[in-house]
């Protein structure tokens, strides 16, 4: 940027994208990713000091504070020591359990993956958003020339260069950001495809304008067929191009995306986890889950009890004062357990779709666009006409979430022990191992290359 060109706001853009690339890459320090293991310890240590040392020990030793009898005094400290037990094991192994890294064992290469991204100024509005392009931007290609005024005056920025430009700017090359859902990018990072650049014939895939929703009251209609459909995403995401880390300078595996807070690329990247200091991946994604598990129940379990005896002790004559280390154990464990049931429920649904975090969002951004689609299409009280065209996308590809998921084993069942494991006590139990991380079975509803398939070029005994 020359100094006559500088802006305020252009030189903080400048300094901000400065700032990004230097924190991607460049791991976290240790202190700063083992800060919050040591915080969670330590919430345990006192809440079990307060459970013990004061809840259960005042009815084994028959206080006069005392909220229950001798005999609920020790109930209620062998079920809460078995608890903490198991609890402790599965965080002891989801902590000192390697995600898995690639980098320490897959040789590195200099494979280049198709073009490199432009500079975060020159990205479009479109780029980071996590909603991604929309089916708009994916329709068929239209003339810059014929229709750069419907490009102008949509809702998505999408950057046109008019075709009179000068002779010595058509060989540069234009890049095409192009958002994928399924496979193995980080996530907010765009696959740029690299084309030459001949402008006097640019075709990009623009939005057209809208057309006023009668026109479009039939399903069936052709102008509502062509310009409003179901347009998965066409990128090779199995293909070693794009599954190239230019970090760590390694074909990634399939499901690997590199974590910037750990500075390397994870086995089947389900979420950084600042709670358990690193990932969580293919070989303590199943620690993981028993962890959120019991610790819901052992929050749970002090919540109710130290609740239920406080409330029960306020109907006698003469209650004892309210402890106030009782409210703050209700604070801590109320908080605590419904942040761990809520991301108990959510891992228990993603595994059951056989879907990380990172690649449930695409499949939400998908399913938002798609709503959005069919907004323009009919009116916000159109419910039946609606869920009749969602049908229709569905008999021609197949659901979002199921026949297209690249990688669903063919029923819930099935994805659940590919994860947990198919001994029943091992879904309760952090014992066993993780998964290979490296090799994962397609669904055949793809192409070799990672590409979702019409139902018609399905297997016939899949159709």
């Amino acid at each position: 940027m020359s100094s006559s060109d500088r802006t305020c706001c252009g030189v903080v853009e400048e300094a901000r994208t400065r700032a990004r690339n230097r924190r991607a890459n460049k791991p976290q320090p240790w202190i700063a990713l083992k800060f919050a293991v040591g915080l969670t310890l330590a919430l345990i240590a006192y809440t079990s000091y307060v459970y013990v040392g004061i809840f259960c020990k005042d009815m084994i030793v028959k206080n006069e504070n005392a909220l229950g009898s001798l005999t609920t005094g020790i109930v209620f400290l062998v079920i809460f020591s078995f608890l903490l037990l198991v609890t402790l094991w599965s965080y002891f192994a989801v902590v000192t359990t390697s995600p898995g890294y690639p980098a320490d064992f897959i040789e590195k290469t200099e494979l280049e993956r198709p073009g490199q991204p432009p500079t975060h100024a020159q990205q479009p509005a479109t780029f980071n958003d996590t909603r991604g392009m929309s089916f708009e931007l994916m329709s068929p290609a239209v003339d810059v020339s014929n229709h750069g005024s419907a490009l102008s005056n949509s809702g998505n920025n999408v950057p046109v260069t008019h075709p009179a430009v000068p002779a010595a700017t058509k060989q540069e090359r234009v890049y095409h950001p192009t958002l994928h859902y399924q496979g193995t990018s980080t996530p907010g990072e765009a696959h740029i495809v690299d084309v030459p650049a001949n402008l006097e014939s640019v075709h990009i895939s623009g939005p057209a304008p809208h057309p006023p929703h009668e026109n479009f009251g039939d399903p069936n209609s052709d102008a509502s067929s062509a310009m409003f459909a179901r347009r998965p995403s066409t990128t090779p995401v199995l293909t070693p191009e794009y599954r190239f880390c230019n970090r760590d300078r390694i074909i990634k595996p399939p499901r690997t995306h590199h974590c910037r807070a750990c500075g390397t690329c994870v086995l089947k990247y389900d979420h950084h986890c600042p709670w358990v200091g690193h990932c969580v991946g293919a070989y303590n994604h199943k620690f993981f889950v028993n962890f959120v598990q019991w610790a819901s129940i052992l929050s749970f379990w002090m919540f109710a009890t130290v609740l239920g005896l406080n409330i029960r002790s306020r109907t006698r004559p003469s209650a004892p004062a309210l402890n106030p280390q009782y409210i703050v154990l209700l604070a801590q464990t109320a908080l605590f357990g419904l942040f761990c049931f809520l991301m108990f429920l959510t891992q228990v649904q993603l595994i059951m779709l056989n879907q990380t975090t990172v690649e449930s969002l695409g499949f939400r951004s998908m399913q938002e666009r798609e709503h959005d689609n069919l907004a323009h299409m009919y009116r916000w009280y159109q419910y039946g006409a609606k869920k009749r065209t969602r049908r229709r996308w569905d008999k021609e590809w197949g659901r979002i979430g199921k026949e297209g998921n690249l990688w669903w084993l063919g029923s819930r069942r099935a994805n659940w022990e590919s994860v947990m494991g198919k001994n029943v006590w091992w879904w309760f139990l952090p014992v066993g191992h993780g998964l290979d991380g490296m090799n994962f079975p397609t669904n055949p509803r793809f192409d070799k290359e990672g590409r979702w398939r019409r139902r018609r070029e399905w297997p016939s005994d899949l159709r």
